[in-house]
């Protein structure tokens, strides 16, 4: 006995010990977050049918459409049911995406959902993402070359993923942000400029590369702030005199400066007016700063973004008019999926799939069985989680046993009334 328990205490003390009520947190925080990602996609249906959907969970099969070839992506439902034990990497979300599953890039792979479909989904965007690479580095996730741990954030206009420390802006440790916009999307979009120095919440890494975007306080800035305080534009224009930063001059019109970058080859500008009532000629006549870094931005930034026509157009132009979408982030799409799971939803359940191609006493049967075995089993391990024990495989055989015993008993006594 007493080497038993020599044994029990050496076992605990090498290997880490979780108690069962934190294995269950875990669980059901794992849910949660599955139900958030997939919660808006349907594992049973093809989406192909509704069109470019505004944002779904998608995947794209390395096993049909590899490197060299023609990227592609396919929604939930293809990857369980077209490309089961194909190599697939998981995109996460995308928006404005169409199922490209066993259309003309798939060669002889026809889609289980639907047999016919267009060659190709001319508005699709696609990067390289779908063929497993991701950030400026170009490397796969999870990287096996790569020991350094790091952080993978997602650009909210260009939605590639990429490492913090490769963003040149620092990640935001006290302060909780929303979204994220990438380097390489702030010199398409200069504009945004002028929103992320009074708005962003993160500071640039290269600390000779003026430091913090604003005057800080817990992060983020108050736009009003800034207009009560006379002093504050001068105070930054010293600051970034002092250290070479670039910073537009205040004007009466709004010039986005030309990029290369844009789409289609064209030049981004910007039409807007002399008018009062435009967020951003106003922002831009209190000066802004440009750098070389991405930005991190609050819970519900969009919202100050200017909605007059001229700007509308320059979104247009930029393709961006996405950010007036309040569904369109993540974080709504997330909700939405949560919400969906809490009201039950229109999720495939396993346990009612099985009962619909049984009979009523096969289904009784089921039902009970079900029930009473995961009621028995939360029970009886919710008693060595109270007294902090641990789970041996003998207490796991014994619970079996004696439930195996009691469906024994019950059966021998149980009569079923048919209607």
């Amino acid at each position: 006995m007493a080497a038993n328990e020599e044994n029990h205490k050496r076992r605990l003390d090498e290997d880490p010990i979780v108690s069962l009520a934190e294995v269950l947190e875990e669980n059901d925080k794992l849910e949660s977050e599955a139900c958030a990602v997939l919660g808006g996609s349907d594992s049973d249906k093809c989406s192909y049918s509704d069109g470019y959907v505004k944002r779904q969970a998608l995947y794209a099969c390395n096993t049909c459409t590899p490197k060299g070839g023609q990227p592609a992506g396919i929604c939930l439902a293809c990857s369980y049911k077209c490309h089961e034990g194909h190599e697939l990497f998981e995109l996460y979300t995308k928006r404005n995406f169409r199922c490209d599953c066993g259309n003309s890039k798939f060669n002889d792979l026809q889609c289980k959902f639907f047999s016919e479909k267009e060659k190709t989904n001319s508005e699709n965007k696609y990067n390289d993402n779908f063929f497993g690479l991701y950030c400026i580095c170009k490397r796969p996730y999870p990287d096996p070359e790569d020991e350094t741990p790091d952080e993978m954030i997602q650009c909210v206009v260009c939605e590639d993923w990429f490492h913090g420390r490769h963003l040149g802006a620092i990640l935001p440790e006290n302060v909780e942000y929303q979204e994220m916009v990438c380097r390489s999307c702030m010199k398409r979009c200069l504009f945004l400029w002028a929103y992320a120095t009074h708005v962003a919440v993160n500071k640039a890494a290269d600390t000779g590369n003026c430091g913090s975007l604003t005057k800080m306080e817990d992060g983020i800035v108050d736009v009003c702030a800034i207009q009560e305080n006379g002093d504050t534009h001068n105070q930054k224009t010293m600051a970034c005199a002092e250290t070479g930063t670039k910073r537009n001059e205040p004007s009466t019109s709004c010039n986005v400066e030309k990029n290369s970058e844009a789409a289609n080859g064209s030049e981004a500008s910007c039409s807007v007016k002399e008018d009062a009532g435009c967020k951003l000629q106003q922002l831009k006549q209190r000066g802004d700063v440009q750098r070389d870094c991405a930005t991190y931005w609050p819970l519900n930034w969009r919202n100050k973004l200017c909605t007059c026509q001229s700007c509308k157009n320059l979104y247009k132009e930029l393709e961006l008019s996405f950010l007036l979408d309040e569904f369109d982030t993540v974080l709504a799409y997330e909700n939405k999926g949560k919400t969906d799971e809490e009201s039950g939803g229109e999720r495939c359940d396993p346990l009612m799939t099985a009962l619909s191609n049984m009979n009523r006493i096969q289904q009784v049967e089921l039902i009970y069985e079900y029930n009473d075995l995961k009621s028995e089993l939360k029970d009886y391990l919710k008693r060595f989680a109270d007294e902090g024990k641990v789970v041996t495989s003998e207490d796991i055989q014994q619970f079996f046993e004696e439930l195996q015993s009691k469906k024994r008993r019950r059966v021998d006594g149980m009569q079923y009334f048919c209607s």
